[in-house]
């Protein structure tokens, strides 16, 4: 299915006006969500709206949106009204500076889009992004949208541009909050611990092979319920707390590095032929009166 576009923007920098269209970078799968029903007769439940002074159920053509500008008093937007102060936002990503492409924390990114050149603006788009990967740089811009003011990033990734939505420096709480406790460290254990490190380490990050182990776990246990079986916890889970204190650092990362040999040792001599991951398949229900599965996303 082809990409839809969410957004039609002007991309700025200098006197260079670039049309462009802004897509989702990312979509939403978390974790596996309940729907609430009626425990007499197992029905769906419905939000409602109720007027805390008159106690009545409001319907959404009854509703309108204000503004608290003192406690409890409102001013009220209609909405042709929103729709004006949207209208008289400026559409546009305005790039104020460059600079190296790593130069902004990753704790500053919010969420991702992408940008693909409008009618148009093909050349300009694949001239600034091929400009900013010889460069090694990333801009920095404002986005104006949905009555909001935003930085951004934009980036130059092989195939196209990232806008990176950013925080601002108020949406970020500074870890000298958390008063982390100084300790010295011996050169033998951070030799031990690099060993470790160098082990477990890989060229870089690989989405694809990775899954929502939790959410598996949960949907399997969905199928179990499905199937007529009651859902138990496990042993090993019962036993779990926060964690056992480590009383021999030296010991446990000895230990680690001792494992991770053995553990390669025994890869390289039966060097199996690593199966592919199979799709996992709904459980087969034995009524139509069990839709649990086919539920549980977002209310």
């Amino acid at each position: 299915m082809a990409a839809r576009s969410i957004a039609s923007l002007s991309l700025s920098f200098g006197l260079v006006s670039i049309p462009v269209k802004v897509y989702s970078a990312t979509e939403s799968r978390s974790g596996v969500s309940f729907n609430l029903l009626h425990k007499g007769c197992g029905s769906r439940l419905k939000q409602q709206y109720v007027c805390l002074r008159e106690g009545v159920v409001v319907e959404r053509s009854e509703m309108v949106k204000g503004y608290e500008f003192e406690k409890d008093h409102y001013v009220v937007f209609e909405p042709d009204e929103l729709d004006a102060l949207d209208a008289t936002a400026q559409h546009t990503v305005d790039i104020v500076s460059f600079m190296p492409a790593g130069a902004i924390d990753p704790i500053y990114f919010e969420k991702a889009y992408y940008l693909g050149p409008d009618r148009r603006g093909a050349k300009p788009y694949n001239l600034l992004a091929e400009a900013m990967r010889q460069t090694g740089t990333c801009a920095l811009a404002r986005w104006v949208w949905k009555g909001k003011q935003a930085m951004v990033q934009v980036r130059a990734e092989a195939e196209g541009l990232v806008l990176q939505q950013l925080l601002y420096a108020d949406e970020v709480r500074p870890m000298a909050e958390l008063h982390v406790e100084k300790a010295d460290v011996q050169a033998a254990e951070l030799a031990l611990a690099r060993q470790l490190i160098e082990q477990n380490a890989v060229p870089g990050y690989d989405p694809a092979a990775y899954v929502d182990e939790e959410k598996e776990r949960i949907l399997a246990a969905i199928d179990k319920k499905i199937a007529g079986k009651k859902i138990t916890v496990a042993e090993e889970r019962k036993s779990e707390g926060g964690g056992a204190e480590v009383i021999d650092l030296m010991a446990a990362l000895r230990a680690s590095v001792g494992q991770r040999k053995r553990a390669a040792a025994g890869s390289a001599d039966a060097a199996p032929a690593r199966a592919e991951p199979k799709e996992r398949k709904g459980a087969r229900r034995a009524t139509p009166a069990a839709p649990a599965r086919r539920s549980a996303g977002k209310k």
